[in-house]
């Protein structure tokens, strides 16, 4: 029975908007604009947030080149071997690049997306963990809204429920479960999901104001927060994965995560004590019109590789190595 509270699933019309340019059909899936939107979201986020920390106007643009494509490919990649009967079980080759049908995990597009900052940062002379803390409160904002995908698509519910906001599936979806009734309201992990990411954000943001969170522990702790969420939302979801000891593979994924959030965290606060001098590696700062830095301003070599301890002055006071080093807010 309906809930008076419950969540109706959009009509099937709103999955594909049907264009018609000049005689010719262009499908647009609403899912796909669900992501795109995204990642213009995490994009502007990212970029005024580097932009603050002294970057370059705009450079998240040349990062964003390599990180989104390759973000892309490894959600897919990591999908495909993660449900090898859908596509290695006498289906058509060409259906494992069939992307347009869904099929896109947010743990590969992390690793893909992670190759290609890191060759973005190294063409642009970034340091790759400034614009990782940077991008984390966006990176949950972008997930966030790509959320509402799934819920278009009536994809990815969790298990029966009685609460009154269940979310609404008919009975035809080749997810619904078998031997239920019609009229099963299912939890809605797209909503939950969504409000746990953007809390996430919320909390890296207000964080930042009270402790450091630069070299890294920015993405650390949206590893933790996103993992230990998605572990749950992922446990309680009916849709068919593979297993790995009697848990879907995406749970350990998620474990995983909150693991290499931990030890990154741990790690970086204990390496890297003071704020971070600059977002640019030595010798590669971006100097704006009214910039006024010499030569003799700029960081050590110990600094250079991202790994060096800052040094410190008589008084044991971490000292900056840049007159321009700006706070983060």
């Amino acid at each position: 029975m309906i809930a008076p509270l419950s969540i109706p699933s959009p009509d099937y019309d709103w999955q594909i908007l049907e264009l018609n340019l000049f005689g010719w059909q262009l499908n647009i899936h609403t899912y796909a604009l669900c992501i795109l939107l995204g990642i213009i979201l995490a994009v502007a986020i990212t970029s005024r947030r580097l932009t603050q920390r002294g970057a370059e106007p705009g450079v998240v643009l040349d990062i964003a080149l390599w990180a989104v494509p390759l973000g892309i490919i490894g959600a897919r990649v990591y999908h495909v071997l993660t449900h090898p009967n859908d596509y290695f079980a006498g289906q058509e080759w060409w259906r494992v690049f069939a992307i347009w049908e869904g099929g896109n995990a947010i743990y590969g597009s992390l690793i893909g997306g992670a190759i290609g900052v890191f060759i973005g940062c190294r063409m642009t002379g970034l340091r790759f963990w400034s614009f990782a803390d940077a991008l984390a409160p966006g990176l949950l904002i972008a997930q966030a809204t790509g959320r509402l995908g799934n819920w278009f698509n009536h994809e990815l519910f969790g298990m029966p429920t009685d609460l009154p906001w269940g979310l609404e599936i008919e009975s035809t979806n080749l997810a619904f479960p078998a031997g239920l009734p019609d009229g099963t309201l299912f939890h809605p992990t797209f909503l939950y999901e969504i409000g746990w990411n953007l809390a996430g954000a919320a909390l890296i943001i207000l964080l930042e104001r009270r402790i450091n969170l630069r070299w890294g522990k920015a993405l650390a702790l949206y590893l933790i927060w996103y993992g230990a969420g998605r572990a749950f939302f992922e446990a309680i979801r009916v849709d068919p994965s593979e297993m790995f000891l009697g848990i879907r593979v995406n749970v350990w994924a998620s474990y995983a995560a909150v693991v290499v959030g931990i030890v990154l965290f741990l790690v970086q606060r204990r390496r890297h004590t003071g704020d971070e001098p600059s977002p640019y590696v030595p010798g590669r700062e971006w100097k704006g019109p009214d910039a006024e830095v010499d030569s003799e301003d700029s960081e050590s070599d110990s600094d250079s590789l991202d790994d060096g301890v800052e040094g410190e002055n008589l008084a044991g006071e971490t000292a900056a190595t840049s007159s321009s080093r700006s706070t983060s807010r």
